[in-house]
């Protein structure tokens, strides 16, 4: 799948499966802006890329503060014309029971998964509404489908970007513009390896695969979605699960 010429910006872009996309993007043809809170691990990534003769250039920005999140918008397009392909790929959240949740918990949770996704969005649809054209790939998770328990906010807020997908696409439909979204399962990413080994144990059972999805495997539905192999595909939601919720 080619994507000669575009310009593609990943949020998260710096580890785990948004840095899989980043580096599939760009081994793909795409200019890619990593989005990313670290700019040390974006440093790393781009030295990286640069070593593998791939485009990549880093953006800074910090989902959890609006301003942030429009700044970064307003920087990229200050370089570039238009982002072509957009994914939301940051993520971040705790494993504990919801009525543990402190209030800031919550909002951190919302603002990075949810808030912050409508908001840098926002900032960089008008020049693909300009153009008639874009991708957007918004990444939630199986735990916004399904539940999970002591994810509950996470949930919560995966589960608005499932929402937000489906009623986006029919807005932006008109103008040619496709917004899909990918539900990872448990993935091994940093986040996941921080997590006890009884819970990581757990969820290897729970799979009827037996064994965490790879960054990779979760970057190559998002490349799908990227390219034109699924120009009349729009508001559509995917599992990647390696079987382990089979839920509608």
């Amino acid at each position: 799948m080619k994507l000669d010429g575009k310009i593609a910006l990943v949020t998260g872009g710096a580890s785990g499966i948004g840095k899989a996309t980043v580096m599939e993007l760009a081994r793909s043809g795409a200019m890619v802006i990593c989005a990313d809170v670290n700019a040390a691990k974006g440093a790393e990534l781009q030295q990286e890329a640069a070593a593998a003769k791939l485009s990549v250039d880093f953006a800074p920005v910090d989902l959890a503060d609006p301003k942030s999140a429009r700044q970064c918008a307003a920087d990229v397009l200050a370089r570039h014309q238009r982002v072509d392909i957009l994914v939301n790929a940051a993520g971040w959240n705790d494993i504990q029971p919801f009525m543990e949740n402190a209030p800031d918990y919550m909002d951190r949770v919302i603002a990075i998964n949810l808030s912050g996704t409508l908001h840098l969005t926002q900032a960089l649809l008008p020049p693909m509404i300009a153009a008639g054209k874009g991708k957007i790939v918004n990444v939630s998770s199986d735990a916004g489908r399904v539940g999970s328990s002591g994810e509950t906010t996470y949930a919560a807020a995966k589960g608005g970007v499932i929402a937000f997908t489906k009623s986006l696409a029919r807005e932006v439909a008109r103008y040619s513009i496709n917004v899909n979204c990918v539900c990872p399962g448990p993935t091994d990413t940093p986040m996941l390896q921080s997590r006890p080994d009884k819970l990581k144990e757990a969820f290897v059972r729970a799979i009827p695969f037996r064994r965490f999805a790879k960054p990779q495997e979760i970057a190559d539905s998002i490349l799908f979605f990227a390219s034109p192999r699924s120009d009349y595909i729009t508001g559509q939601v995917l599992s990647i699960s390696g079987g382990l919720t089979f839920a509608g």
